[in-house]
């Protein structure tokens, strides 16, 4: 495969390149797992929104530059490559957002999109339950229909960030006669309403990266529902596939982590060589991140000529999360014993931070188990 760029691409780039390079906050931003990060995390989306470079794939009048896909790849590698924060309103912008554009109406579009881009809004996802994990057809929480408006009830769980959000979008059973798949309903729902209680999960270090959410007759208006009543399920596989496809984890992020991969085994060399596999499972994860990056675009150029991702995005979501798993895990290994402790270099832990998180990569956004299952049955045809 040959990339090559349009003289209006390669603006594009520049253009971000010297943003970047002359907005970057001056030193790193606490973790948004935080209250105090999950704040500074918030001003610098509004601050990219500011520029239109929040969501360049949006349409101008939603907050957006109107970029195609192509575009979007080339911003996320500027981005990525300068080291700018993470993002943090993904659950909003890269799961919701498309969804909303797909199934929702005008007037949901012009009231939330927007907000959206500016992150002046920030938003949780509200699917897994205490017994509806990799499952999610076991939705047991409830959507009552009383005259204009829905009664909510029940329990989420593993809700990302949930603790700090604003609103949170998800599937509640608003058939109580349904089973499974069946009577779901996709509504959004702000998080200080009456009714709603938040309670913060820790993840593995420490910080509140999760949260359950209780709903004790919790009345939302009709009018929050995306798509039709008993619709959801349709609705939320769309959003699902957004999750496991490009657009949650874009290759530029795997790029960058394998450059520093990389330049990590290059300062501990004379240490890393004592075990001969070290360098080959280096060289390994940079091709891997390379090879997702080359399939991305011709994914991208696939979509631009009308295919669409349908069961493929699960292929998707194996080849990132399980590509994250093995950096770490190789980084890890050179680092040794050391780099488990916590107090060392910001280098170092910075590491054991992304090792952390990386364990999650095979178990959120559907188990990379279902996931195969999915390949199995849908992609290649082979029997349940």
């Amino acid at each position: 495969m040959e990339l090559t760029y349009s003289p209006k691409q390669k603006a594009f780039r520049q253009e971000v390149r010297q943003w970047l390079a002359a907005n970057l906050p001056d030193k790193p931003l606490a973790s948004y797992d935080t209250r105090e990060g999950f704040e500074q995390h918030r001003q610098w989306e509004a601050k990219l929104f500011e520029n239109r470079l929040s969501m360049v794939m949006w349409p101008t009048e939603l907050g957006g530059r109107g970029c195609d896909l192509i575009e979007w790849l080339i911003f996320e590698e500027e981005y990525y490559g300068a080291g700018a924060p993470m993002r943090v309103n993904q659950n909003g912008q890269l799961l919701l957002g498309p969804t909303l554009m797909e199934f929702g109406t005008e007037a949901q579009k012009k009231r939330f999109l927007p907000r959206m881009a500016a992150s002046v809004d920030m938003w949780a996802q509200g699917w897994s339950e205490p017994n509806a994990g990799s499952d999610m057809a076991a939705i047991t929480s409830k959507a009552t229909r009383d005259g204009d408006s829905y009664v909510l009830n029940g329990q989420k769980t593993w809700s990302t960030r949930a603790i700090f959000a604003d609103w949170l979008f998800g599937l509640f059973r608003s058939d109580p006669t349904s089973s499974r798949h069946h009577g779901l309903s996709f509504v959004m729902v702000p998080l200080n309403a009456p009714g709603v209680t938040v309670r913060p999960i820790k993840a593995l270090n420490g910080k509140d990266a999760f949260a359950e959410v209780f709903f004790d007759d919790v009345r939302i208006p009709l009018e929050n529902r995306i798509g039709d009543d008993g619709q959801g399920w349709h609705v939320a596989m769309a959003t699902a596939g957004f999750e496991r496809g490009l657009l949650l984890r874009s290759p530029a992020r795997f790029q960058h982590t394998a450059r520093k991969l990389v330049e990590l085994y290059q300062a501990n060399r004379a240490s890393a060589d004592r075990d001969p596999s070290l360098g080959d499972a280096v060289c390994k994860a940079w091709m891997d991140a390379q090879a997702y990056a080359l399939s991305a675009y011709h994914t991208v150029g696939r979509l631009s000529r009308g295919a669409q991702i349908g069961a493929e995005s699960s292929t998707n979501k194996i080849i990132w999360s399980e590509l994250d798993l093995r950096i770490h895990e190789t980084a890890m290994r050179i680092l040794g014993a050391s780099g488990e402790l916590t107090d060392q270099s910001v280098h170092a832990h910075d590491w054991l931070e992304g090792f952390l998180f990386a364990q999650a990569g095979p178990i959120y956004a559907g188990t990379n188990e279902i996931q195969r299952n999915i390949i199995a049955e849908r992609m290649l045809g082979l029997p349940k």
